[in-house]
């Protein structure tokens, strides 16, 4: 049963970076190991990522997440605004 996961991946710093970068991006899948290449394929950085923690996603402070498909495309309203 395809279920959310949440990754945080490393990879090869950009040019004139001295650590790696990281991004963090949502995926369905069966399981952990499918997971995993799934979130990689996300990967937008520089160079070959590897997934440095995953987890499975069930509740979000006391809601639960149900999956049901659209078929639509991924959407992403980021606010990219800092707020210390």
């Amino acid at each position: 049963m395809s279920q959310l996961f949440v990754a945080f991946l490393g990879g090869d710093p950009a040019p004139g970076r001295i650590g790696e970068d990281h991004e963090v991006v949502l995926v369905v899948a069966d399981d952990v190991k499918a997971a995993r290449a799934a979130a990689r394929a996300k990967w937008t950085g520089v160079g070959r990522p590897h997934v440095d923690a995953i987890t499975p996603i069930s509740v979000v402070d006391g809601h639960r997440v149900q999956l049901a498909h659209t078929g639509e495309a991924d959407t992403w309203d980021i606010d990219t605004t800092f707020e210390p």
